[in-house]
């Protein structure tokens, strides 16, 4: 099941909406097949094993880190497949909460006489499709904030000078984080002073994030990065109802995708937002800034994983800080998070924080 977990997080931000499902068959202690979810998520994980295994896998024992698919979608259910492959065991990391499947098919695999086993490193295996488990079950994709800092935690000078705090390891560090996540989100104001690509570069990546911008009025350059770009790697840009409706003419023209929310309190509602990202069949989102953005998805709960690169230089109080105004009054109103580690990129602290339990 180790293996086939390592198999299944070649897919991450790869596959959505699809989860990344990795498969190993095993016969006679020989490992005869392997595959996880293609990108695009298809063709599944246990079609890619069974056509690599062909007639070795009849009697063979499978591991799956989720249950396989039981209804017919785009292509016919994995446990039919299984079945019809003739397996003698199936072994699932842990059950698909997806209404369509939701033990249907571990059913399907028992009533056809195959032996199963549920739960076999399920923390992990649920931990792995984290983002998809997000979608299914609450609603909006994963939600990682990344912040790169100052030792004071500051992003820029007073002046707005911030390229480079952080070190080119830690850059790259990021395109790796980028290339595990559906998508990059920002935040008007850094769409518009940075004039960002939002890409993978320099990893060897053959299937982009998409780009995600929260602008309430959509005051974007029409001639930047991501509008030249809008046709070749996928912008998301979500926005209030009252945008002029000639830049959702002329951002639909360019490519991008448009995406109406809710306002509250005069700003668009992230937790609309996350919502509407959810329902479009995103499942891991990458939030990089700026800093409105990263205290407003503080605010509102909506951060499931923090990540931070922390640089040995001291900028001062009167840099830019790398969060926005959260108007907190008491330490017991701020969002605490538990340690999940830290090392050292380059000259760089990592520290990776996740929510922590209720």
């Amino acid at each position: 099941m180790a293996l086939a977990l390592s198999l299944g997080r070649r897919g991450l931000g790869n596959t959505w909406p699809n989860p990344a499902v990795g498969c190993v068959l095993v016969r006679a202690g020989r490992i005869v097949g392997r595959g996880w979810t293609a990108p695009g998520g298809r063709p599944h994980a246990e079609t890619r094993a069974l056509a690599q295994a062909g007639p070795l896998a009849r009697g063979a024992d499978a591991f799956v880190t989720l249950e396989p698919c039981a209804h017919t979608g785009k292509t016919p259910p994995c446990a039919k497949a299984l079945v019809d492959a003739g397996v003698a065991r199936v072994v699932v990391a842990t059950q698909d909460s997806d209404p369509r499947v939701a033990g249907q098919g571990i059913a399907m695999l028992r009533a056809a006489g195959i032996k199963v086993e549920v739960g076999v490193m399920e923390k992990a295996a649920r931990r792995a499709n984290e983002g998809f488990f997000a979608r299914v079950e609450r609603g909006r994709p994963m939600l990682t904030l990344k912040l790169a800092q100052s030792f004071d935690g500051r992003i820029a000078t007073a002046t707005g000078e911030s390229q480079w705090i952080t070190g080119a390891q830690a850059r790259r560090e990021v395109h790796a984080m980028r290339l595990r996540h559906d998508a990059v989100m920002v935040g008007a104001g850094t769409a518009r002073e940075d004039d960002p690509s939002l890409t993978v570069r320099d990893m060897g990546a053959t299937r982009q994030p998409v780009r995600v911008v929260i602008s309430r009025r959509l005051d974007l350059p029409l001639t930047g990065k991501l509008a030249t770009t809008a046709r070749d790697v996928p912008v998301i840009l979500c926005h209030g109802a009252s945008a002029p409706q000639e830049l959702v003419e002329a951002w639909r023209g360019l490519g991008a995708v448009l995406l109406p929310c809710e306002i509250s309190g005069g700003q668009l509602d992230l937790v609309d937002v996350m919502q509407k990202l959810g329902a479009h069949g995103l499942t891991r989102v990458f939030s990089e800034g700026g800093s409105a953005l990263a205290a407003s998805l503080l605010q509102a709960d909506l951060v499931d994983h923090l990540v931070g690169f922390t640089a040995g230089l001291a900028i001062g109080a009167e840099g830019l800080p790398g969060l926005g105004a959260m108007g907190l009054a008491r330490l017991s109103d701020g969002p605490r998070f538990a340690l999940a580690g830290t090392r050292a990129v380059g000259g760089d602290l990592l520290h990776h924080w996740t929510r922590a339990a209720v």
